[in-house]
């Protein structure tokens, strides 16, 4: 296992030149995640496989290892896990305002255009039939796939592992649910530290504490605040009747309570929105169906559902925006709070070995996404796996960039071949 490459991410800098290094990685940020933000279709499962190519074997932010380590914490956090990986990365990369902007710049081109189709798009009709679209779920099928090969070669090398990634992807495609993802990833971290722990007893590195308590008590103080406003938001508003206070509840819970994040969160936010007359079941539809083709994370739904409301008095392009911001802020809450506590956790021997094992079985519950839903989504004929097989080999092995593989796959969708 390797360890972590502690970065500078300070935001007090002490001269010019580290405040120029850290503007830099900023600016790096903005650029990458700007990238995603247009061009990660497919959903959380592709995410992962539009960040790996990026930060793993593109830009070198993060190792095969380090990478399944986080997806790893993301899929125990409640929450959109994608966009919770996208945070931990920005953190990393530029500190607290670094992961902000990543997270920005991923979600907003969504969200943009979510609020638009609010303000009187709903004419395009339903997208889910659309032929470019079929060509993006078709690239989001390549990419996912050439993201399990590479973590596949890199984090099960031996029988052990191996056995352990594909018993995961066989439990989760026979008994699919995020309970049973949750204990999947705990079973393999078990399975890693039983056969691994007395391999690891002398590699660990001393962690130093020159500054982490700092970090440690804004970590710990960031999980108080999302526990404090859990409890908290709905006493404030039955208290004050404030509807603005009340959507901001429904959504902040919305965004807290919810496992397996993406789809598993529409049947919360219906009951939220739909019984209390903010939109319409027909509302919901449409919106549902226009986030299907949009990048970025589904939970920018919600800026549809604040815009679609329509309140006297507010913008509706306002109350989307408190809406998004209403359902994401328990996730950077969550990952914020418990990221600088897991860095110190894993440099342990035992969790180390543990998270060998944890690794092998994240491979397995990709390798279970990537053929459902990614696969059955995106492959429909004969045609569409030639297409894929061709769109692997230009994007594995010729080193074709992922933007081309999108924009090839989106054209080719386009023209119906």
């Amino acid at each position: 296992m390797q360890s972590d490459r502690v970065e500078n991410t300070d935001l007090v800098v002490g001269d010019a030149g580290e405040r120029l290094s850290w503007v830099g990685r900023l600016a790096e940020v903005f650029g990458a995640f700007g990238k995603l933000g247009l061009i990660s279709f497919g959903g959380p499962i592709a995410h992962l496989g539009y960040f790996r190519t990026e930060f793993v074997q593109k830009r070198h932010w993060i190792s095969d290892a380090e990478f399944a380590d986080l997806v790893a914490l993301c899929q125990f956090l409640p929450g959109p896990a994608s966009s919770q990986v996208v945070f931990a990365l920005g953190m990393r990369r530029a500190g607290v305002i670094g992961a902000l902007v990543a997270s920005l710049c991923f979600m907003l081109p969504s969200a943009a255009m979510m609020i638009a189709f609010a303000y009187g798009v709903a004419h395009v009709g339903d997208l889910s039939h659309a032929r470019w679209l079929h060509g993006l779920k078709l690239a989001a099928v390549v990419v996912v796939a050439q993201a399990v090969w590479g973590m596949g070669k890199n984090l099960c090398p031996d029988r052990a592992r191996l056995s352990t990634c594909l018993a995961a992807a066989a439990i989760l495609l026979a008994w699919p649910g995020a309970i049973v993802q949750l204990g999947i990833i705990a079973g393999g971290a078990m399975v890693g530290w039983m056969l691994y722990r007395r391999d690891l007893g002398a590699t660990v590195p001393t962690l130093q504490d020159n500054g982490v308590w700092r970090t440690h008590l804004v970590a710990a103080g960031a999980l108080l605040v999302f526990f404090a406003l859990l409890i908290a938001l709905p006493a404030v508003a039955a208290a004050t009747g404030s509807e603005t206070w009340k959507i901001f509840d429904g959504f902040y819970r919305s965004g807290s309570l919810v496992f397996g994040g993406g789809h598993v969160v529409l049947p919360l936010l219906r009951a939220e929105v739909v019984p209390r007359g903010w939109v319409t079941d027909d509302q919901f539809l449409a919106g549902y169906g226009a986030a299907q083709a949009v990048p970025g994370p589904l939970f920018t739904f919600s800026a549809y559902l604040g815009a679609a409301m329509h309140r006297s008095g507010i913008a509706p392009w306002v109350n989307g925006l408190w809406c998004l911001l209403a359902i994401f802020l328990p996730a950077w809450l969550l990952i914020g709070g418990a990221l600088p506590f897991w860095h110190r956790l894993r440099r342990t021997a035992w969790a180390q070995a543990g998270l060998r094992g944890a690794n092998a079985a994240v491979v397995g519950v990709l390798l279970a996404a990537w053929y459902s839903p990614v696969f059955l989504e995106g492959v429909k004929s004969a045609r569409d796996v030639a297409a894929g097989v061709v769109a692997f080999g230009l994007l594995v092995f010729w080193r074709v960039p992922v933007l081309g593989i999108v924009g090839g796959l989106a054209l080719t969708g386009w023209l119906g071949w």
